[in-house]
């Protein structure tokens, strides 16, 4: 681990991937955002972005939310997860705390839509989402966090207070420039459709969702 003061290197795909490209004030329900857009490619498609409070302090211990992309659960408003309440919580935590919520392009904890649709197949068949993960050849959690640190670097964050259930979200923090002073839950009480998808991600995935 680097001695404190010692510069953070971040692997060189995670740095260009960090690269601000654009930015624009968003209006939404939740009130108006910075939207900045990262990414290695200027013409990337996918970028991932941040939403940043307009008066969101960099100085102070700053309300954050790592957010994986999710199309199902955040733009068609699945129930077989809950991602996409998790992001309204989100939203509206970090509007009133002045916060920001980065974005990541990483679908289906990394494997895409088309593997996602795959695994819900699976899981249809009785397989939870570990299993079908597996049975399909593919990580249980491929996905990363260092370009958000990079992310966050860019916008001078030094301290954070990380919005998650997730403990490996957590620890991806231990070696890197950004101190997680404290954790936020963001708990979804279960309906019918998720309550396996959340007993799995309790059990198997050990997140704190009491």
């Amino acid at each position: 681990m680097p001695e404190h003061g010692d510069p953070i290197i971040l692997p060189p795909s995670e740095i260009s991937d960090a690269t601000r490209r654009a930015e624009a004030l968003i209006p939404t329900p939740y009130g108006t955002f910075r939207m900045v857009a990262y990414a290695g490619d200027a013409e990337d498609y996918t970028p991932h972005l941040a939403l940043v409070h307009p008066d969101m302090d960099p100085t102070g211990e700053v309300i954050v939310r790592l957010h994986s992309e999710c199309i199902t659960g955040d733009l068609f408003g699945s129930m077989r997860c809950d991602c996409g309440e998790q992001l309204d919580r989100s939203l509206r935590m970090v509007q009133a705390g002045k916060g920001v919520v980065i974005y990541l392009r990483q679908e289906g904890r990394g494997i895409g839509i088309i593997n996602k649709l795959k695994a819900y197949q699976l899981q249809d068949q009785g397989f939870d989402t570990i299993e079908a993960n597996i049975h399909l050849g593919l990580e249980v959690d491929g996905r990363h966090y260092g370009v958000a640190q990079g992310i966050l670097q860019d916008l001078g964050i030094g301290k954070i207070q990380l919005l998650t259930n997730n403990p490996l979200k957590v620890d991806s923090f231990d070696e890197g420039p950004i101190e997680v002073v404290r954790r936020l839950p963001i708990i979804v009480p279960p309906v019918q459709e998720s309550e396996a998808y959340l007993k799995t991600k309790l059990v198997g995935m050990g997140h704190w969702l009491k």
